[in-house]
């Protein structure tokens, strides 16, 4: 329909490139390099965590340097010895993330147009490839729900806050709702949804869609 953000689509596609992609990163968990960052965050020498588990040294290095595979009774040890938990041992240990800090800045004014019959959208932070989230602000121009043809829907999750003026929310499987400056909504977006501004100005609000 002419009224649906046809801008999510390529964006939700890298989107969901950028995801498999981090899905398929994800390492398998390697047992001895949590068992060394737990003792290392206790500040504990081999010797020291040898006494409090009752394994030997040359146990607990082996196990560290992935050259054996902990026995359940030696994974019990390591538990009551270190003083944690099962699920603690067998979290995956934190990654080093290289190439962070990304930003981009859009001003009053100068993001990406993108008009519809009912909506004026401004897409923001349109420099961003691979956005985990797309922003953009948008003036609700519709007055009534009849001036859609049908409901607007797309993939993903999406978070609505009101930045000014009055305006309806219709949701597919909800009673219409009204909602004021301040106000924000939450919902899945495959459900059908609208708004309408009912303000005296044309509402506008900022979008978050994931």
């Amino acid at each position: 329909m002419a009224d649906h953000p046809h801008f999510l689509q390529a964006d939700k596609q890298n989107l969901q490139v950028e995801r498999a992609g981090t899905d398929a990163r994800v390492e398998p968990l390697q047992l001895g390099q949590r068992v060394r960052e737990i003792r290392l965050s206790q500040n504990l020498t081999l010797e020291e965590a040898s006494r409090l588990t009752g394994l030997a040294r040359s146990t607990l290095s082996k196990i560290e340097n992935e050259q054996i595979s902990p026995t359940f009774s030696a994974v019990t040890k390591l538990v009551n010895g270190l003083g944690i938990d099962m699920p603690q041992l067998f979290t995956q240990p934190k990654r080093n993330r290289s190439g962070g800090g990304r930003r981009d800045i859009t001003r009053h004014g100068e993001g990406l147009p993108h008009p519809t019959p009912t909506y004026e959208h401004e897409l923001l932070a349109t420099n961003l490839s691979a956005k985990k989230m797309i922003p953009y602000r948008t003036v609700v121009r519709a007055r009534t729900f009849d001036e859609y043809k049908d409901w607007v829907r797309h993939d993903g999750e999406e978070f609505l806050y009101v930045l000014s003026g009055e305006l309806m929310l219709y949701t597919e499987f909800y009673e219409p709702l009204r909602l004021s400056t301040g106000d924000s909504a939450y919902y899945d977006c495959e459900m059908g949804h609208a708004l309408v501004s009912v303000s005296d100005e044309d509402a506008s609000v900022i979008w978050v869609t994931a």
